[in-house]
């Protein structure tokens, strides 16, 4: 297989700069387009972002012209890091132009034909790209909120053994979720905010659809109860969340150990490069996990699962921490697009694409 071209529009944004980071040395993408907003357009990519990134600028997109929005673009798919408020119109435009668009954006995740997916939890999900019609062989396949995806990786193997009435959950997210330049010093330190506005809202539906099953064509979410609560606190990566689940059937502590510790992802197997050897670890110090010491862990793409205990009030509750830039958005992000190209769904393309005026 040759190397495919990669597009990232939002490129100088923070999601934007991590796909940017993620994608140096990739054996499958290769950067061929950096799209930014008209403020940066024609300028190079070293003099239109303020980078954010603890490593330097990679050399390989340094000197790249950052490109306007437009559905010419010189690649075969595009990585969205933008605003829902852009995205909203922008991602359909690139679909309807014959690009694959591997997004982050919430704006389509709960549209009944775009699969919100996790490809450890719902790779058979992607067969709802065949419902999508933009008249062009493009399609949007999307990634979850950062906080839905450490929740319901850590939701799959309950589910699967033993069934979930019930969910409690209470995050605790880092300030690197809410972007560049993100919350105000004043809230940040030394403090807690406990609101995420439209957070709560995702934790309670995006579950359900990841966790459902499709048949004839059509996603049938699951109807878990869900309740939750979102703070943000003086972490820099990793959200920490505490589950308390409710079961459908009986289980002891030993059986909720093993349903984590012997879950086998379906993509196994397929040589991802991006897939961590384990996307679940289960630590008995009950320390642990540690958003500074353990969310790294896979190269930030595993989930940690700690203090599994019975619950007063529920069946069980635990601690799980996730990496929210990398596992949480542009690392799952290329997770995704590298199982579409196993699937079969994602390929070079020829340039057949008659210019247009830039998208806005």
């Amino acid at each position: 297989m040759g190397m495919l071209r990669a597009g990232i529009v939002g490129a100088t944004g923070a999601v934007g700069q991590k796909f940017v980071a993620l994608l140096q040395g990739h054996p499958w993408f290769t950067i061929t387009a950096l799209v930014a907003s008209d403020r940066s357009v024609g300028r190079t990519y070293r003099d239109a972002v303020n980078w954010i990134g603890t490593t330097g600028i990679p050399a390989s997109v340094a000197s790249m012209d950052v490109l306007p929005f437009r559905d010419n673009l010189p690649c075969d798919m595009i990585f969205s890091g933008l605003h829902a408020s852009v995205a909203d119109h922008a991602e359909p435009t690139l679909a309807r132009a014959g690009y694959p668009v591997i997004s982050n954006a919430k704006s389509f995740r709960m549209h009944p034909d775009v699969p919100l997916l996790i490809p450890e939890i719902n790779p058979e999900h992607t067969s709802l790209i065949k419902n999508q019609d933009w008249q062009s062989g493009g399609y949007i396949v999307t990634n979850p909120n950062c906080s839905t995806v450490g929740l319901t990786c850590a939701l799959k193997p309950l589910h699967r053994r033993f069934g979930l009435e019930a969910v409690q959950v209470t995050t605790m997210q880092a300030l690197s979720g809410a972007g560049y330049p993100g919350v105000s010093s004043l809230d940040a330190l030394a403090n807690v905010v406990p609101f995420i506005g439209g957070e709560e809202d995702k934790l309670v539906h995006e579950p359900n659809k990841l966790l459902g099953t499709v048949a004839g064509g059509v996603l049938q979410p699951t109807s878990i109860r869900i309740s939750a609560q979102c703070n943000r606190v003086p972490v820099l990566e990793g959200h920490l969340e505490c589950i308390s689940v409710k079961l459908s059937t009986s289980a002891s502590r030993e059986d909720v150990v093993d349903a984590f510790e012997s879950f086998v992802s379906p993509i196994k197997g397929l040589g991802l490069p991006t897939e961590p050897d384990q996307l679940l670890h289960v630590f008995e110090d009950e320390q642990f996990p540690q958003p500074r010491r353990h969310s790294d862990l896979g190269g930030g793409m595993t989930v940690s699962i700690g203090r599994i205990r019975p619950c007063e009030v529920l069946d069980y509750k635990f601690i799980a921490l996730s990496h929210n830039t990398v596992r949480g958005a542009a690392g799952g992000a290329i997770l995704n697009a590298e199982l579409l190209v196993k699937q079969g769904l994602l390929h070079a393309r020829a340039d057949k694409i008659t210019p247009s005026e830039p998208l806005t």
